[in-house]
């Protein structure tokens, strides 16, 4: 256990969990797993696209390479050595793609596993979100992995703030967290709150740091220890 954000420790990572399952897959990595590939397919369905796949096969291949990851001896290809959970994704997809054919992928899907919930639709919605640049596809899928962390902090942050029927002012204040107010920005919106502009400023403060910990504890989920969480961020944020 190691020591996390706020005083309190780090619970085992997701990660960590399945790099430790080594050859013995068990139920708890494969759930680790899982709950990892739930929250992180989009920037691989992403890549897809970038790589010329269409939403169909990108969708496709997205699930491919999931299932077989959560196939029984799906953790057996996993070990200590593939580092991060964005690299090891990224080159179990690049692998996929330069060995696909159509009809083995067809085969390699079901086997018993549960797929994950992958709307074609929605994800070519998102994916019709994403501006046109001319980074490669693995920077992109950098760009995009780093996007859905800082978002997945930031629904357990309103989470939190809900639990403590904060939502309605959290609502109108996360527009701060990632920007500074403008000159007066606080006292208006103190103003149709009903609180005192110093308030708006501490609770934005407080709501910074907060976030700074949750964007922290998710990077975790995703490597082995603190210390490489914060080498994750900046490899993602510089």
């Amino acid at each position: 256990m190691s020591e996390q954000p706020g005083g309190g420790v780090f619970a085992t990572t997701h990660w960590s969990v399945v790099l430790a399952a080594g050859d013995s897959p068990s139920p708890t990595a494969s759930a680790a797993l899982e709950r990892l590939c739930a929250g992180y397919w989009f920037p691989l369905y992403a890549h897809f696209r970038r790589r010329g796949r269409n939403p169909e096969d990108a969708a496709e291949l997205t699930q491919d390479l999931f299932a077989n990851l959560l196939r029984r001896d799906g953790l057996r290809s996993v070990g200590p050595e593939k580092g991060r959970f964005r690299t090891y994704l990224l080159t179990v997809a690049d692998r996929l793609l330069r060995d696909q054919h159509s009809a083995e992928t067809a085969l390699k899907r079901g086997g018993g596993v549960r797929p994950l919930e992958l709307d074609a639709l929605s994800a070519e919605e998102r994916y019709s979100l994403e501006p046109l640049t001319e980074e490669s596809p693995d920077r992109a899928f950098d760009r995009q992995w780093a996007m859905v962390l800082l978002d997945r902090a930031l629904r357990r942050l309103g989470e939190e703030q809900a639990a403590r029927d904060e939502a309605p002012v959290f609502a109108r204040i996360k527009v701060f967290l990632a920007a500074d107010a403008e000159p007066g920005e606080y006292g208006r919106l103190a103003d149709e709150l009903g609180l005192a502009s110093n308030t708006i400023a501490k609770r934005v403060e407080r709501l910074r740091e907060r976030y700074r910990e949750l964007v922290l504890a998710e990077a975790q989920q995703t490597v082995g220890t603190p210390a490489e969480a914060a080498a994750e961020l900046r490899s993602l944020f510089g």
